[in-house]
C-alpha cells in the first residue's frame, strides 16, 4: 500500500512538472543578492526578463534571413545564434531592408525615443536596414513593451508602404540579460558601431537612425557622456 501510494504521488508530481514545462511562460527566482522579479519564457530561443536589469534586444524584419537559415533551435546556443544571425542581417544577402528608408527609420525611432519615456531607460539603439539592436533597462513588462513597440511601428509602417495584412516584423525578437557593468558597456559599443562594421557609415556618429547621433534622452554615467548601463552586483542565475 506504501509503495502503490509512493508511486501515485511519483506519478502526480511528474504530471505537474510536465505541465510547468508545457507553459510558455515561468516565473523564476532570481540571483539571492537581489530581490527582483525574473520572468522566464521559451519560444524558439529562450528569454529571461528581470524587472529593472538591463536587457539587450534584436528584432528583425519578416523574412530577412535566408530560407533555412533561422534561429537554429536545439545544436547551438542562442549567443551563437545571435551571432551567426546578426552577420546574416548586415550582409542583407536575403529579404526586405524597409529600414533603410527615411520615413519608416524616422517613426522607429521616434517609438524607440518615446518608449523611454515610460516603459524603459534607453541606454543605446540602432536601426540597420533590415533589423534593430536596443539596449534598456525595463520598467515594464518586456513581452507587453515589444508587442506595443512592433505593434504600433508595423502598423504606421506598412501604411507608408502601401499595405495591410502583410507582417512587417519577425514575431520572434532575441534578447540577452546583461550581466555586469562591463558587459553593459561592450554592448552599448557593439550596437553603435554596428553601422560601421557594416560599411554603412564612417563613424557612429554619422550614422542617423543611432544613439550615437541622438544622445538626448540617454541617462549618463557620472563624469562621462557614456549611458548608465545599472546593474546589480552578484549574478543572475539563467535557467537551463
Amino acid at each position: 500500500m506504501e509503495e502503490a501510494g509512493e508511486s501515485r504521488q511519483r506519478s502526480t508530481v511528474g504530471q505537474a512538472f510536465s505541465l510547468r514545462r508545457a507553459s510558455a511562460r515561468q516565473r523564476v527566482s532570481a540571483d539571492p543578492h537581489t530581490t527582483k522579479q525574473m520572468e522566464f519564457t521559451r519560444r524558439h530561443l529562450p528569454h529571461l526578463y528581470a524587472a529593472e536589469q538591463p536587457l539587450f534586444i534584436t528584432f528583425r524584419l519578416h523574412g530577412s534571413l535566408p530560407a533555412g537559415r533561422e534561429f537554429p533551435k536545439i545544436s547551438m546556443t542562442s549567443g551563437k545564434a545571435f551571432v551567426c544571425m546578426d552577420r546574416l542581417l548586415d550582409n542583407q544577402q536575403a529579404g526586405p531592408t524597409y529600414l533603410r528608408m527615411p520615413g519608416i527609420a524616422h517613426l522607429v525611432a521616434n517609438a524607440i525615443e518615446q518608449g523611454g519615456a515610460s516603459n524603459y531607460l534607453l541606454h543605446a539603439w540602432v536601426i540597420m536596414p533590415n533589423h534593430v539592436h536596443l539596449l534598456i533597462t525595463p520598467l515594464t513588462n518586456v513581452s507587453h513593451l515589444l508587442r506595443k513597440l512592433k505593434g504600433a511601428t508595423a502598423r504606421e509602417a506598412n501604411k507608408l508602404l502601401n499595405r495591410t495584412g502583410t507582417p512587417f516584423w519577425q514575431d520572434e525578437s532575441y534578447d540577452r540579460l546583461v550581466r555586469n557593468p562591463e558587459e553593459c558597456r561592450k554592448i552599448r559599443n557593439y550596437i553603435v558601431q554596428n553601422p560601421v562594421k557594416a560599411g554603412l557609415a564612417a563613424s557612429a556618429e554619422e550614422f542617423p537612425w543611432s544613439s550615437a547621433s541622438r544622445p538626448n534622452g540617454l541617462k549618463p554615467f557620472a563624469g562621462s557622456s557614456l549611458p548608465s548601463c545599472p546593474v546589480e552586483s552578484g549574478t543572475v542565475r539563467v535557467p537551463r
